[in-house]
């Protein structure tokens, strides 16, 4: 389940890339014209829209229902916005300018924001000079990365949207975690997806009229890859892997993101491969080990 989960959350950085056209590149050898992929709005809102089906599905199979308190359903919404619909928009923006495995290992930066807003929002995940050195050397990396040009023209932009992504996850997880305690893991994600499917759709209906339905096969090949397994499956499996491990082991599978985002997006779309990008990377990976270093060593522990 690991390894499975792993692989799918890693590649949906490609299939994202893929579902967009790949700025008219071939993929996996098939002709990709420009303009043959879907919008990033309407991308997003068909993988979210297919992810909830799919989880209120499993939801109403386990006899579990949605909550009815009002204070539940708004923070439920406004997670859905900043977990979910926010992030989701601004990754799949990002990766019109960007290359996938950019993509994936700026997305990694997630518990860099989140150790920083839990210390002063959480008050019980304080700073050491050790946490210190681990978020200095993360985001030194992250200047390395985008401030070296790999983005590519215009690419900045898509990089700083796609952190922006990883500061509205941290901000979600600091929030959901005060406000939402308690309610079961199923629950709480078809609740918070289904609200995001929402917003995009009508983000799709004011921003991205007339819509444009992607003409290349392989475009529709990606929606439904990343909605049925990248929403749905992905997050069957965590939650399967949190009742085998605990939770602490199961995040492990975060640091597995970047690196299959970075090879998939080399070895399958022909990305380039920088040494900005791999010295970044290291900077980066190496930040969130030290600053997730406790809970690492349990995990590892436990294993």
């Amino acid at each position: 389940m690991f390894a499975l989960l792993g692989l799918i959350w890693g590649s949906s950085f490609l299939w994202i890339k893929v579902g967009l056209g790949n700025g008219g590149a071939p993929v996996f050898g098939l002709p990709m014209p420009d303009g043959a992929g879907f919008p990033p709005l309407l991308l997003v809102t068909m993988r979210l829209t297919i992810g909830a089906l799919g989880l209120v599905a499993l939801m109403v199979a386990r006899r579990q229902s949605f909550p009815r308190e009002p204070r539940v359903l708004a923070a439920s919404a406004l997670v859905g916005l900043l977990n979910t619909a926010l992030p989701f928009a601004l990754i799949t923006w990002g990766e019109t300018r960007i290359p996938s495995g950019l993509a994936s290992i700026l997305n990694g930066t997630v518990p860099l924001f989140a150790i920083v807003i839990a210390h002063f929002v959480l008050a019980d995940e304080p700073f050491t000079l050790v946490r210190l050195a681990g978020l200095v050397a993360g985001f030194v990396g992250v200047v390395v990365i985008v401030g070296g040009g790999i983005a590519g023209p215009g690419g900045v932009w898509g990089a700083l949207a796609v952190l922006a992504a990883a500061l509205s996850y941290a901000v979600a997880a600091a929030y959901s975690r005060r406000v939402l305690r308690g309610q079961a893991p199923l629950v709480q994600s078809s609740t918070t997806v289904s609200f995001a499917a929402i917003f995009l759709a009508v983000a799709v209906l004011i921003w991205e009229r007339p819509v444009h339905w992607a003409s290349a096969p392989v475009a529709w090949v990606a929606v439904i890859w990343l909605g049925l397994l990248g929403s749905c499956v992905a997050y069957l499996l965590y939650f399967s892997l949190i009742n085998a491990w605990g939770a602490t082991r199961a995040t492990v599978v975060t640091y597995v993101f970047p690196v299959v985002g970075l090879l998939l997006g080399i070895g399958v779309l022909g990305e380039p491969l920088d040494w900005r990008l791999v010295v970044g990377t290291v900077l980066i990976v190496g930040g969130i080990v030290v600053v997730n270093g406790a809970s690492l060593r349990k995990a590892l522990v436990k294993a």
